[in-house]
């Protein structure tokens, strides 16, 4: 199985160990990759540790907002239980799913003394689930009982490719667990709100110092997991456990979340936003805090919307600290169901 940083006992998972077999490209090289048809799993972008401003914003967004993400993770586990049962096993899905599950898991065990097992797997966007983990799964579990977890929802596109994936097996839901669901498309969610969830701001450091998941037939094979770095030279970087105690540190406080209530789904704002800045490719807008964050760390961002009015909101300053250290262009924007979105540059602009 793959090593992580995390506590063996909190998450195993189904991926394969290819450390040091796949060499990180940088983000311009990994985007023409990308744009030219190249598909995005099976490169690994240049991970690396902020400088110290970037990490003092981050410090200050993981202390202004541990209290709600620990209320939406407790909203979201208690829901789960309700729903599912105590007999639940967390399928988290990795690497951004892999800390909300640890996140539930310990919130069952504090508030219900429950310890339901926690898997992590891989689902990439048009290349579909990873049918061997699934396999081992469903060799131990029942259908029902497997439950999958993300951190949040964007536009839908994970839970798309799950939707279309899962219909193969037969009794499995679904159905997306997730923090945050600005998108309005699961019920499964701790809010409807696009909530800033800290461990979106960094890469590996805050995952357990395992890489995005890699699929290519040189390094995958017939019967393999997906593939998975481990980033041991990070180790003295690692927040992973530090950001899990500090929202832990938060349950069973009392927080009253607000809900806008916006009707629709957000993947009705996207294509109006594709059409507002001519943008043929729906894929080249990530909405959402946490995907406007992953573009700003690991594509060629073009353009940041922010959500009227939100210069000095501390959810957003670490975006705002991103796009000046890259140089790129801020526009305060009338969104709707998000706070922020990535625009990336096109192929035919960098």
């Amino acid at each position: 199985m793959m090593r992580s940083s995390y506590n063996r006992e909190d998450v195993v998972l189904l991926l394969k160990d290819i450390t040091g077999l796949v060499e990180p490209k940088p983000a311009e090289e990994r985007e023409r990759l990308i744009q030219s048809g190249r598909h995005y799993c099976e490169m690994l972008p240049l991970e690396y540790v902020p400088g110290p401003a970037y990490m003092s914003t981050y410090q200050q967004a993981l202390e202004h907002f541990a209290l709600p993400v620990a209320a939406a993770v407790g909203r979201l586990s208690d829901r789960i239980l309700k729903e599912r049962g105590s007999s639940v096993v967390l399928v988290s899905l990795a690497r951004a799913g892999t800390p909300v599950g640890i996140l539930i898991r310990h919130y069952m065990q504090q508030k219900y003394s429950l310890s339901p097992p926690h898997y992590s797997i891989s689902i990439i966007r048009g290349r579909g689930i990873d049918h061997n983990a699934m396999r081992y799964l469903l060799e131990r579990y029942e259908p029902e009982q497997l439950l999958f977890v993300d951190g949040w929802i964007g536009k839908g596109a994970i839970l798309g490719e799950l939707e279309k994936e899962i219909r193969q097996y037969k009794g499995v839901s679904p159905e997306l667990a997730v923090v945050a669901d600005p998108a309005n498309m699961t019920r499964l969610c701790g809010t409807h709100e696009d909530i800033l969830i800290p461990s979106s701001c960094l890469n590996s450091t805050v995952s357990g110092l395992i890489s995005r998941t890699v699929l290519r037939d040189d390094l995958i094979g017939a019967h393999d997991f997906h593939g998975a770095v481990y980033y041991g030279e990070l180790e003295a970087s690692d927040l992973s456990r530090a950001f899990l105690e500090t929202i832990e540190a938060e349950f069973g406080k009392a927080y009253t979340m607000e809900e806008k209530g916006v009707k629709g789904q957000g993947i009705d704002e996207v294509r109006e936003l594709a059409r507002r800045f001519g943008i043929g490719d729906i894929n080249l807008i990530k909405p959402g805090i946490g995907e406007a964050t992953r573009v700003l760390l690991r594509r060629v961002p073009w353009k940041l919307l922010l959500e009227e009015g939100g210069k000095d909101d501390p959810a957003l300053a670490h975006l705002i600290r991103l796009a000046e250290e890259k140089e790129v262009p801020v526009e305060y924007y009338p969104l709707r169901h998000y706070r922020a979105c990535g625009l990336i540059r096109k192929l035919a602009d960098t």
